[in-house]
């Protein structure tokens, strides 16, 4: 794509506010390391083809022979050292270049969203509005004095009922992904760093994650990236449909660059569990399967009976390895404002080169695969449920979906 459609690179280094020259720099490099390697590979035919004449030579004529043998051999290691060398430089230009975007995502930084629906009618209430941490401590469901006294600040406890809330979501969230033909999987938290950086997650946010130096492994912010990583170095079959996957995992942020932000409750803290959809299909296939993803959210969202909006995230929020996003924002009545509770996005096949995921085509050769993922229930959900349902005597009312995963519980009641 860089050699044959540099300017479209050029156009979505451009949409997201990234390097445009980073395009030129990459095509630089790959000519010097073609060229490196073609100047490698003849000295190789040279030296090998001079082997057969020394082989061949007189005893009196072998000395002078092997001394320019010698010689080609030095410069044959040389033009190899050169030729890798390039490789490698070739490999940390290209690989900084963020997937391009898709036709159609709209250029410009955070908020340059588009939005795409509105559902649902947002809460109303007759009486002052508490908000998720004042709900969740008369639910006795959340405990962030004792989490923080125990992991610091951005910790919490879920406890009792909002312990059995989580759980109740995600066994619902597993129940739909059942239904839609995903396989289940908990996945490891802790990944090699070849799997973080194949799924994109070591670059400009890199200081996100968290890292073990003394076993060499990171903490998944996402168990996209062990689902990422389930197939890499591998040749799927791809035949019968996309392989979808739905992995349950506890995931960890450092939140470096959230000073400030959302100090109050549990909207961004350093631990929370996941339920994540994450698919391979044929590159073909991938804008399809990514509507089908945001279905299936909008799905959940409404059976937790929430107002939400999704928009087309912009270029310069999209994170290096997704080409399109979509986010599903439920309103915060207590914040008057659409939080983020779920998005889903298109990698196209940025994770699979990297991560060498291939399906064979119809000729024969091998090509990457697309890949897709999103989010299907969270820890964050509790805090549009319990500030949507709640009622004036600080009980919350339970989605009728969620009911059976609560024993039948319609109301929750406050304990204090």
């Amino acid at each position: 794509m860089l050699r044959e459609n540099p300017d479209a690179v050029r156009r979505s280094q451009d949409a997201r506010g990234d390097s445009v020259e980073l395009v030129d720099a990459a095509l630089a490099a790959d000519l010097e390391r073609r060229s490196s390697i073609t100047a490698f590979e003849e000295l190789r035919a040279e030296q090998n083809a001079f082997g057969k004449t020394v082989a061949a030579a007189s005893k009196e004529e072998k000395p002078a022979l092997v001394a320019r043998a010698q010689e080609l051999a030095a410069r044959v290691k040389e033009a190899g050292q050169k030729a890798s060398d390039a490789e490698v430089e070739f490999d940390r230009i290209a690989g900084s270049i963020a997937n391009p975007v898709i036709d159609g995502v709209p250029a410009g930084g955070e908020e340059s969203f588009v939005t795409l629906r509105e559902v649902g009618e947002k809460a109303s209430f007759d009486f002052e509005p508490r908000d998720h941490v004042e709900l969740g401590e008369r639910l006795k469901a959340i405990d962030i004095t004792r989490g923080t006294k125990v992991s610091g600040s951005r910790f919490y406890f879920l406890t009792g009922i909002g312990a059995r809330l989580e759980l109740a979501l995600m066994n619902m969230a597993l129940d739909k992904a059942l239904v839609e033909g995903f396989t289940p999987l908990i996945t490891p938290t802790l990944v090699r760093p070849e799997i973080m950086r194949g799924t994109g997650f070591l670059g400009e946010h890199a200081d996100e994650i968290y890292y073990l130096p003394a076993d060499d492994l990171y903490l998944v912010g996402t168990s996209e990236v062990a689902l990422a990583g389930f197939h890499a170095d591998e040749i799927l079959d791809l035949e019968t449909g996309p392989l979808r996957y739905a992995g349950l995992s506890t995931c960890y942020r450092r939140e470096a660059g959230a000073a400030g932000k959302d100090n109050r409750g549990i909207l961004r803290v350093h631990q929370f569990n996941k339920l994540e959809m994450f698919c391979y299909t044929l590159p073909e296939d991938a804008e399809a399967e990514h509507a089908r993803l945001v279905g299936y959210q909008e799905q959940m969202m409404q059976a937790c009976e929430l107002s939400y909006r999704v928009i087309d995230v912009a270029a310069g929020d999209l994170g290096s390895s997704a080409a399109r996003k979509f986010d599903i924002e439920a309103w915060v009545p207590t914040q008057g404002a659409y939080r983020e509770l779920t998005s889903t996005s298109n990698c196209t096949t940025y994770q699979a080169r990297r991560l060498d995921i291939r399906y064979r085509t119809e000729s024969g050769k091998t090509a990457p695969v697309a890949t897709l993922n999103g989010t299907l229930a969270t820890t964050r959900w509790i805090v549009a449920i319990l500030e949507t349902h709640q009622q004036a005597d600080g009980s919350v009312r339970v989605p009728e979906a969620l009911q059976p995963y609560l024993g039948g519980l319609e109301i929750m009641e406050p304990m204090q």
